[in-house]
């Protein structure tokens, strides 16, 4: 049984994102094609999915910089945290931000035309999470290379960050109230 520190899982794993990544696109291009009527509600659909898959990444990245901050550089540990960073951040938090970026577009253009403050303001606050994705990438890259650290206490207030933009961007979809 291999290791999941192992390279040859990393790539395996790498592959296996690749390949589902490519179905997904295969099947949504499909529907387009074959459901083109009812295109709309499957982008909705797998817009959805896709923010869920994100935001999960979203709220266990900090989690994992908590408990990896606490591991000594080096050690069996840290180096099994800084994998798990590297395959949620690559296989899951990118890719899913990167659908929900393309649906969301999509749905903004197809729907409303780019029309409505509440859209506007919801953009806005998708992009303030799309910074705060990319922040989490940028520490994913230092942890990996055993660079200093921010304390855990930093990761507990970080760990806020997407759960108030969650509130904030479900309410304006939701109520449109401007």
């Amino acid at each position: 049984m291999t290791q999941q520190t192992d390279p040859r899982e990393g790539a395996r794993a790498k592959w296996r994102a690749l390949t589902a990544i490519a179905v997904f696109a295969a099947v949504l291009g499909g529907l387009y094609v074959w459901q083109n009527d009812q295109f709309y509600l499957w982008a909705k659909a797998f817009h959805i999915v896709a923010v869920i898959s994100w935001m999960a990444g979203l709220l266990y990245m900090p989690r994992l910089f908590i408990y990896h901050t606490d591991a000594e550089p080096g050690s069996k540990q840290s180096e099994t945290f800084k994998v798990m960073e590297r395959r949620l951040m690559n296989v899951i938090m990118r890719p899913a931000m990167i659908i929900t970026w393309l649906l969301g577009l999509y749905l903004a253009w197809s729907i409303y035309g780019f029309q409505g403050g509440w859209l506007h303001a919801k953009i806005a606050l998708v992009v303030l999470m799309t910074g705060y994705n990319d922040y989490l990438a940028k520490s994913a890259r230092i942890f990996a290379q055993d660079g200093p650290r921010k304390p855990a206490r930093h990761w507990r207030f970080m760990n806020e960050v997407p759960t108030l933009l969650m509130i904030a961007i479900v309410i304006l979809v939701v109520v449109k109230p401007f």
